[in-house]
């Protein structure tokens, strides 16, 4: 059994956080105190926490993308990945890499999508109709 994972992140502003994680992604908020809230990323342990930024940003070309270094998400099953896909872009969401399929026909070949949420973290969003192939090279 694959077990959650736990991720810290900075954010700007804990409004803007409750808003983008629990409205628009739809994520349930857990604990939470003055500079901090936990919330349910699709099963995993989000905790995102005041303070100030630190480092820059990187990119790396990935078929013909620049896919923002560095980036967190979560691998959905195919027909979730698409309701999500269609809800954010009802919703208007800016994205960094549209809705798309990557390394099509290829070993690998999948959904996915990059965007931001209101304090500059990269968020990616995958899905693989076959998920023996999410580790193949």
């Amino acid at each position: 059994m694959v077990r959650p994972f736990h991720l810290a992140i900075h954010v700007r502003s804990l409004d803007e956080a409750r808003a983008f994680y629990g409205r628009t992604l739809g994520c349930v908020e857990g604990r939470a105190a003055e500079r901090w809230v936990d919330f349910s990323f699709f099963g995993h342990q989000l905790s995102v926490h005041l303070g100030e930024p630190v480092g820059r940003q990187f990119a790396n070309p990935v078929d013909g993308d620049d896919v923002p270094i560095p980036h967190f998400g979560v691998v959905l099953s195919w027909l979730d990945w698409h309701r999500l896909a269609e809800r954010l872009e009802g919703q208007g969401v800016d994205f960094i890499i549209p809705p798309k399929i990557r390394f099509e026909g290829q070993v690998g070949e999948q959904a996915t999508m990059f965007f931001l949420d209101p304090s500059g973290n990269a968020l990616e969003f995958k899905s693989f109709q076959d998920d023996t192939q999410i580790f193949s090279t």
